[in-house]
């Protein structure tokens, strides 16, 4: 049974501590009055100016805008032209980090993700909370082992490519 909502504050702290704190807890879509949920199992972590593999790198562009915002908001991308993908912001408002929700209640991939949740980029920029219709919640699980390895498909970013910040639990 799920305890709580998470709040604002869990995700105004480091992103890579929040990046693990995350696996085990529990993504929530409410649409037309039902629930879609399932545990998140995977993620990848973006962080900051230097982060050659983050869409931050170029700066304050249209698209990165909302990385610079305010930590427990959406970010719902495009890529490919047809695949939403969705992301959190984390830290500090001015500081542009976020993580990447790749696999979550047996659904793997950050495309299907959206898919599968019903997310699109009407969420963007809009808080992790039930008005949102969009939130994630804390089930008491604390994952035994977390498994670290390289971010998928960032071959582009030089040295950044060989970060070990993408997080997952069997």
């Amino acid at each position: 049974m799920r305890q709580n909502l998470l709040p604002k504050s869990f995700f105004n702290r480091p992103t890579l501590q929040v990046a693990e704190e995350l696996l085990g807890k529990f993504l929530v879509r409410e649409i037309n009055g039902h629930k879609i949920e399932g545990m998140i199992t995977e993620v990848e972590a973006y962080l900051g100016f230097d982060d050659k593999a983050s869409h931050a790198a170029r700066g304050r562009t249209p698209r990165a805008e909302v990385m610079f915002g305010s930590a427990g908001v959406w970010y719902i991308y495009l890529i490919y032209g047809m695949y939403c993908c969705l992301n959190i912001v984390t830290e500090r408002e001015g500081f542009p980090a976020a993580i990447l929700i790749r696999s979550a209640g047996g659904v793997k991939g950050p495309g299907k993700i959206c898919k599968y949740f019903h997310i699109d980029r009407a969420l963007n920029k809009k808080f992790a909370t039930t008005d949102s219709k969009l939130w994630i919640e804390d089930c008491g699980v604390q994952p035994q082992h977390i498994k670290k390895g390289k971010r998928i498909g960032v071959d582009y970013a030089g040295k950044c490519k060989d970060k070990l910040w993408r997080f997952e639990i069997p």
